[in-house]
């Protein structure tokens, strides 16, 4: 900012970092899973008021600037809001008409307990590649797939780190994929290229991934077949299962290979959700509607919570929606976010912080480590996948260029580090949405989410080999 007299030291630049962890393990004690209910949102708002009044009364930066980058912050992230608000209509949709039940009764007679975990992460990792979205994934065949895995006695923390790490695969090595094609164009990397050097760290993460989901498939204790079978009668007397709802999903699969854009999809596939829920589902709308008024039920499916009386207890916490409505804790939490994320790259002070890793970069290790730690510190500072994304591309090309490393390497360390980590910080856009959308806290899929946890420590493994990592010689060598 040209009006910035001085930039904030990195111990000074940490002090709203160290408050905001401050506020946010006192909400979570304080709360619980009632966290994001209003705490958290709080914490952010009051982290970013901190900030403020650090750079406006020691630093001289106006108010203007402040509001500028709050502002920017907001507007990026208001395609993502949209997104979010129709996978809550599509996800009420979807269970109520009864395709997710439905898909939910068939995966259970296909899908074996010992290899559900690993055949869950491979399902989404190929879902993820055809689609580039590892949201659209979760919040489709991702929650029936939670479906089938508590019905066969699976803890929501495992299910979900197996959808996650599928989902997150092939979100990062999709060509179809908005980060893997950001990550790319930010660091002039043709996008398969940028694709095929990502293999790399990805193949082996992915392989040490599923290995431990099919070793715990194993060892974790499943429910018995009598269950399972109580389960299934469950759905059938609730539900009409027929194969004639997984014509919305197929629908759905062509307009996604047909790059038809995400916000259409999805709002044709709740489209075609509700029509099957009037036709297959009369009597749930009724239920819902408290009434005969169809057109009531459907509605409030789409925006409302539901609640189904189905005689088993985990079926009708399953079946239970939340619609819209159950999306505007996460949409509030993001604004908040970005606010504190904004005030921070007003202030100079997230520049400063990332500038203390550009000083560790001496060897080839130490410059990927760098790379890595800058982006997981990004996604926890700036909440938002797309922006840790650019500003890691931007801060570190000179870095790579003067020392000599290719530009693919900076990155596949930039996807590495910020893309697979997003959906594992609670504040963050994907670790909100994932969690909303999985009714699972993002503290509780975290430490099962392999895929995501190992992919940047492989980055730096692979940088210590030297594997494929081509340096050319500089005029000012390190």
């Amino acid at each position: 900012m040209s009006s910035l007299k001085k930039i904030p030291s990195p111990l000074v630049s940490l002090l709203p970092i160290g408050l905001l962890v401050g506020m946010l393990f006192a909400t979570i004690h304080t709360f619980g899973s009632d966290a994001l209910g209003g705490g958290s949102q709080i914490s952010l708002l009051t982290t970013t008021a901190f900030c403020v009044f650090i750079g406006m009364a020691f630093y001289r930066v106006p108010w203007k600037d402040y509001e500028l980058a709050i502002t920017n912050n907001i507007a990026g992230v208001a395609t993502a809001i949209i997104i979010l608000l129709i996978i809550g209509a599509l996800s009420g949709a979807w269970m109520i008409s009864g395709i997710v039940p439905t898909l939910i009764y068939y995966g259970m007679q296909i899908i074996h307990p010992d290899f559900f975990l690993a055949s869950t992460c491979i399902i989404c990792a190929l879902i993820s590649v055809m689609t580039g979205s590892s949201w659209t994934t979760i919040a489709t065949i991702g929650i029936a797939l939670m479906g089938i895995g508590k019905a066969q006695g699976f803890n929501e923390g495992w299910i979900a780190g197996a959808i996650i790490s599928g989902a997150y695969f092939g979100d990062k090595i999709s060509p179809l994929s908005e980060t893997t094609i950001l990550a790319s164009s930010i660091t002039d990397v043709p996008l398969f290229r940028h694709i095929r050097y990502m293999l790399i760290t990805t193949t082996p993460s992915l392989v040490i991934t599923l290995i431990i989901f099919t070793v715990m498939g194993f060892v974790i204790e499943t429910n018995s077949t009598e269950h399972m079978t109580d389960f299934a009668v469950s759905l059938k007397d609730t539900f009409v299962i027929t194969p004639w709802l997984l014509i919305v999903p197929i629908v759905t699969g062509i307009l996604i290979a047909r790059k038809t854009p995400s916000i259409i999809t999805l709002f044709l596939s709740t489209l075609l959700a509700g029509i099957c829920a009037i036709i297959f589902q009369p009597d749930l709308l009724r239920e819902i509607a408290g009434g005969s008024n169809l057109f009531k039920g459907a509605m409030m499916t789409f925006y409302g919570s539901t609640s189904l009386n189905t005689g088993n207890t985990m079926l009708t916490d399953l079946v239970s929606t939340r619609g819209m409505a159950g999306m505007m804790d996460t949409v509030w939490l993001i604004l908040c976010a970005m606010c504190f994320g904004g005030a921070m790259t007003a202030s100079g002070m997230l520049g400063s912080i990332t500038s203390v890793f550009v000083r560790f970069m001496k060897g080839r290790v130490s410059v990927v480590a760098s790379t890595v730690c800058s982006g997981l510190f990004l996604n926890l500072t700036t909440a938002d996948q797309y922006i840790s994304i650019i500003l890691t591309g931007n801060m570190f090309r000179n870095i790579y260029e003067k020392k000599g490393y290719e530009n693919r390497l900076l990155s596949r360390t930039t996807e590495d580090a910020v893309t697979v980590t997003s959906p594992l910080i609670p504040w963050n856009t994907c670790g909100m949405t994932q969690a909303t959308i999985l009714n699972v806290s993002t503290l509780t899929y975290l430490p099962y989410c392999f895929f995501n946890i190992i992919s940047p420590l492989m980055s730096i493994l692979v940088a210590a080999i030297g594997y494929k990592i081509v340096k050319r010689p500089v005029n000012n060598p390190e």
